[in-house]
């Protein structure tokens, strides 16, 4: 799939250099070796090798005032790509995302993405439990600044250990990915109502315990849905906090009607994840 093309400014995101890393000898550990680029470093991570489905991450590590994408970039920007075909006794792998930072781009908007350091859990489905794991990932990401370089890097790492020494660090990864939630459940942070104004204009009403800082991100059923970067509005009804976005960026010739939404909902170290399908 092509990355959707921002309708900001492309002065800021500019194609600069391409960093191409070469594959690492595997050998029987928790961690690859990092695989270093300009700005940036990864490397895959292990976890205890026990049970039907496996845990292991994606550890990226960035120079400070670097940052990295979320899978929907926001405004500006390139979601990383990941390609696991190439590993041995893999079925699948699903790709766990913590909870995004909201950061200016320079162009009027906002991208979504990490900044110092970040894991991606990863779930792994080992095609048969008796047989060693191997995976092998291939990831395309981008690392910015006032400029963005694109970088690809290939690794891999044997599943070994009855009980890892990354542990710890998984499942810390995993506290910061978005809980699934309900419009309406009784959690401190949530979602209180969605609702449609008039044909384009879509309001998010949140309840948060405190004055703290809440963002919300949007994204539609398929990657080629654009929607912006919700706003939150600065005089709203009393006693929420009040989002609003367009339906823009939308397929040509897409009914939004009925579509199936899913809603980001941050706030300090809360965040929840809403589906909806939209009225």
């Amino acid at each position: 799939m092509v990355p959707r093309t921002p309708s900001r400014p492309a002065a800021l995101f500019v194609l600069a250099a391409i960093t191409t890393l070469l594959p690492i000898d595997v050998q029987a550990q928790d961690a690859s070796a990092w695989q270093k680029a300009s700005h940036a470093a990864v490397r895959l991570l292990a976890g205890s090798r026990s049970g039907p489905v496996l845990l292991g991450g994606i550890a990226v590590q960035l120079d400070p005032g670097w940052k990295t994408y979320w899978r929907t970039s926001g405004d500006s920007g390139v979601p990383p790509r990941f390609d696991f075909s190439k590993s041995d006794n893999v079925e699948a792998v699903t790709v766990l995302w913590p909870a995004p930072a909201k950061f200016d781009d320079g162009a009027g908007g906002f991208s979504l993405g990490y900044h110092d350091q970040v894991v991606l859990p990863l779930r792994i489905v080992p095609k048969s439990n008796d047989k060693p794991v191997t995976l092998r990932a291939n990831i395309n990401y981008a690392v910015c600044e006032k400029i963005c370089i694109p970088v690809e890097a290939s690794t891999e790492l044997t599943f070994a250990s009855v009980a890892s020494t990354e542990d710890s660090v998984l499942f810390a990864a995993l506290d910061t990915v978005p809980k699934p939630a309900s419009v309406g459940d009784p959690n401190p942070l949530t979602i209180r109502d969605v609702k449609r104004d008039g044909k384009s204009t879509v309001l998010v009403d949140v309840l948060s315990p405190d004055a703290r800082t809440v963002n919300l991100f949007v994204e539609g059923p398929t990657p080629d849905w654009g929607l912006p970067v919700p706003k939150l509005v600065e005089h709203g009804p009393a006693g929420v906090k009040r989002f609003t976005f367009q339906l823009d960026g939308i397929p040509p010739g897409t009914n939004p009607e009925g579509a199936a939404l899913k809603l980001t909902l941050v706030g300090g170290d809360r965040s929840y994840e809403f589906n909806i399908n939209l009225e």
